[in-house]
């Protein structure tokens, strides 16, 4: 599947959670791949394309694969594009909800990611929107609040 857009692949990411971000900075150097905050209009387009609706997750799009990764499949996948041992993929992939059910806990924000794991094919409505969505990408990362 060709397109026009900058990147192959798009981490849609929540922009408020610490460790969403980490992982969307982790990304920052791989130049094939952008990142865009969940609250972003082109992120909520291609998730309700693609899933009929729009979860509150962590979703890695791959348009060379034609494939969504989205939970702990895409933390699992991220990891490995980032190049961590498989020992921290396996951690990070296996207790994906409690990392960040801690994290957001910790970090005083409302809300756990929606159960969406696994790896889905990308859907046609989806693909006709990820131009959109790697466009919306920047390479820029939200850096979560802080309380004072």
């Amino acid at each position: 599947m060709e397109g026009t857009g900058a990147y192959d692949g798009v981490l849609i990411y929540d922009g408020e959670c610490p460790l969403c971000s980490a992982a969307a900075t982790a990304l920052r150097r791989l130049r094939t791949v952008g990142s865009v905050s969940w609250y972003d209009d082109a992120a909520q387009a291609f998730l309700a394309a693609q899933f009929g609706e729009t979860p509150f997750a962590l979703v890695f799009v791959d348009r060379e694969t034609e494939a969504v990764y989205a939970g702990r499949a895409a933390a699992s996948e991220l990891c490995d594009r980032a190049g961590l041992p498989v020992l921290v993929r396996d951690i990070v992939g296996e207790n994906y909800e409690a990392i960040a059910d801690g994290i957001r806990s910790v970090a005083g924000l409302d809300g756990s990611p929606d159960p969406y794991h696994g790896v889905y094919p990308l859907a046609d409505d989806a693909a006709e929107r990820f131009d959109a969505l790697a466009d919306a990408a920047d390479g820029t990362v939200h850096v979560p609040r802080t309380e004072q």
